[in-house]
C-alpha cells in the first residue's frame, strides 16, 4: 500500500468574487432602497390625487424623509456590516414607508365627512404621519447603535442570563402596575405616564428573551434531544426534559390571564417551541407545544364563563365564532374590518378612494383592513409577500451562520416576525381570535417600530458575520476550527 500527498490550491473564502475581491451587495441594497422609495411615492401621490383631484409636491415629503432614514441606515451598514444581506434593510424600509403613507392618508377624512374640504390645507407636517416619521428616525438611530455596538453577534451570549432576567422584568412590569398606568383597550401591556408617553415593554422583552432562549437551547440541546418513546414513528423526549417548555408555557398562560394579551402569549410559546425544534430537529417538540397551547386555550375559555381573569379571552373567542352577532356593539371592530375587506375585494377601491376611518383603530390594530380596502386582496397579498421575504432572508442568515447560537437566534427572530404577522392578519380576517399585537413596521406607534428595527439590526449582524470572507466561527467561544482548505489531502492507494 502506497500513499502520496497531493497539493490543492486553497479555496476562496466565502463571499469572494472571481477576481479575489469580495462582493458586498451594498449597491444592490441602495438600488432596492430607491425602488422602495418609488413605490411609496406612487402610493402617496395616488392617494392625494384621488382625494383632492390634484397632486402636490407635498406628497413627496414623507416618502423622501423615509428615504433619507433608509440612506442613513445604508451608510451605517456599509461601515459596520459591509457583507450583510442586501435585501433585509430595503424590505423593512419599504414596509415602514408604506406605513407612514397609509397613516398620513388615514388623517384625511372621507368624502362623507363634513371636514373633508379642509384637507387642502393639511400639509405633510400635520397629523400622525409625520409623528410616525419621527418614530422611524428614533428606530433607525437604535438600528445604527446596535450595528455599531454589537460587532459580533456571539457577544450577546455572554449576557444571556442578564437579558433573560431583563425580559421577564419587562413583561411583569405592566402586570404589577395599577390599571390607569398600564391598561389600554382592556390589555395591561403598557407603561403609561399620563400626558407624557406610553411604552410597550413587551416589544423589547421579546428580543431579550429570544437571546436567552437561543443561548439556553445551545447549551441544553443534547439533553433535550434524548428520546424516551417512539409513538407513530415520532420520538418523544423524556418526561424530565419537559421542564423548559412547561416554564415558558406557564409564563405564556400568566401573560394571557393577567395582562389579557393573547398575542404575546402565543408569540413567546410559539417562538420558543420552534427554536427548540431547530435545536433538536425533533418534530415531537412541535406536537408538545401545540398540545400545551391548545390545552391552555381550552381551559382559559372554559373558566372564562365564571372567572373574571379569563373573561376577556372567553369573549374574544365568542366574537371570533360569530363576528356579526353584535355589529354595533361588542363585535363592532371585527365586523367593520370584515366589511372593509369585503368592499376592497380583489383590486381594492384604489389609494385614497376608500373610507378607512369607518374601521376602529385604522392606524394601528386594523391598519391591515385599511390597506385591504384600498389596495384589495392583490395589494394585501403583495405586502404579505414582502414580509415573507424578510422571514426567508432571516432564515437564510440563520442557515449560513457558522455557530449554533447564531443559527438559533436568527431562526427565532425570523419566525417571530412570521408569527406576529400571521396573528395580526389572522385576527383582522377572522381566521383566529383578535389579539393585541401590532403589525411590524406598519402600525402606528414607537415601541413596536423601535423593537422591530433592532430585530432587523440583529439579523443583519448575523448575516454579515456569516457572509464575511475569511471568517469561520466554531462551536465554542473564540475557538474557530481549522480551515479545511489549508489541510493537505492524502490519497490512499490500495
Amino acid at each position: 500500500m502506497t500513499s502520496s500527498n497531493l497539493a490543492y490550491p486553497a479555496a476562496a473564502p466565502s463571499g469572494a468574487a472571481a477576481g479575489g475581491r469580495a462582493r458586498t451587495g451594498r449597491n444592490t441594497e441602495l438600488l432596492l432602497l430607491l425602488f422602495g422609495f418609488v413605490i411609496t411615492v406612487v402610493l402617496s401621490a395616488a392617494s392625494e390625487g384621488a382625494l383632492i383631484d390634484t397632486i402636490r409636491l407635498d406628497s413627496l415629503v414623507l416618502p423622501f424623509l423615509v428615504l433619507m432614514l433608509g440612506l442613513l441606515a445604508h451608510v451605517l451598514v456599509r461601515i459596520f456590516a459591509p457583507y450583510a444581506d442586501p435585501v433585509l434593510l430595503p424590505l423593512a424600509m419599504l414596509i415602514n414607508g408604506i406605513g407612514v403613507v397609509v397613516i398620513h392618508r388615514v388623517d384625511v377624512p372621507s368624502e362623507t365627512d363634513d371636514s373633508f374640504s379642509k384637507f387642502a390645507s393639511i400639509g405633510p407636517f400635520d397629523g400622525l404621519g409625520i409623528q410616525q416619521v419621527l418614530w422611524s428616525g428614533v428606530a433607525v438611530v437604535c438600528f445604527c447603535i446596535v450595528l455599531a455596538v454589537v460587532r459580533d453577534h456571539r457577544t450577546l451570549s455572554r449576557y444571556a442570563y442578564t437579558l433573560g432576567l431583563v425580559g421577564i422584568v419587562l413583561v411583569a412590569i405592566p402586570a404589577l402596575l395599577p390599571g390607569r398606568f398600564s391598561e389600554v383597550n382592556n390589555a395591561k401591556v403598557w407603561i403609561t405616564i399620563p400626558g407624557v408617553a406610553s411604552v410597550q415593554p413587551g416589544e423589547f422583552a421579546k428580543l431579550a428573551l429570544f437571546v436567552f432562549f437561543a443561548y439556553y437551547l445551545v447549551r441544553k440541546r443534547e439533553v433535550l434531544s434524548l428520546a424516551s418513546k417512539r409513538v407513530l414513528g415520532i420520538e418523544f423526549p423524556r418526561p424530565r426534559d419537559l421542564g423548559p417548555v412547561l416554564v415558558v408555557w406557564v409564563l405564556s398562560v400568566l401573560i394571557l390571564v393577567v395582562e389579557k394579551d393573547l398575542g404575546s402569549s402565543l408569540l413567546y410559546l410559539g417562538t420558543f417551541v420552534v427554536m427548540l425544534y431547530i435545536a433538536t430537529e425533533r418534530r415531537s417538540w412541535l406536537i408538545i407545544g401545540a398540545i400545551l397551547f391548545g390545552f391552555g386555550a381550552v381551559v382559559a375559555y372554559s373558566l372564562g364563563t365564571w372567572l373574571g381573569p379569563f373573561r376577556n379571552f372567553h369573549d374574544r373567542v365568542n366574537f371570533w365564532l360569530d363576528p356579526m352577532s353584535d355589529p354595533l356593539g361588542n363585535t363592532y371592530q371585527l365586523s367593520r374590518s370584515l366589511i372593509s375587506l369585503g368592499v376592497g375585494g380583489l383590486l381594492g377601491t384604489g389609494p385614497g378612494a376608500g373610507d378607512p376611518t369607518s374601521v376602529p383603530l385604522p392606524r394601528s390594530d386594523f391598519i391591515v383592513a385599511t390597506i385591504g380596502e384600498e389596495l384589495g386582496m392583490f395589494g394585501l397579498t403583495a405586502l404579505l409577500l414582502v414580509y415573507l421575504l424578510i422571514v426567508l432572508r432571516g432564515v437564510k442568515a440563520g442557515t449560513m451562520a457558522r455557530d449554533p447560537f447564531g443559527k438559533l437566534l436568527a431562526g427565532g427572530l425570523a419566525f417571530s416576525v412570521a408569527l406576529q404577522v400571521f396573528v395580526i392578519v389572522g385576527g383582522v380576517t377572522d381566521l383566529i381570535p383578535l389579539t393585541g399585537l401590532t403589525t411590524p413596521f406598519l402600525s402606528y406607534g414607537g415601541s413596536s417600530l423601535v423593537a422591530n428595527w433592532i430585530l432587523i439590526a440583529m439579523l443583519i449582524r448575523i448575516s454579515n458575520d456569516a457572509r464575511a470572507p475569511g471568517q469561520v466561527t466554531g462551536g465554542g467561544r473564540g475557538n474557530p476550527p481549522p480551515q479545511l482548505h489549508s489541510v493537505a489531502t492524502e490519497v490512499i492507494k490500495l
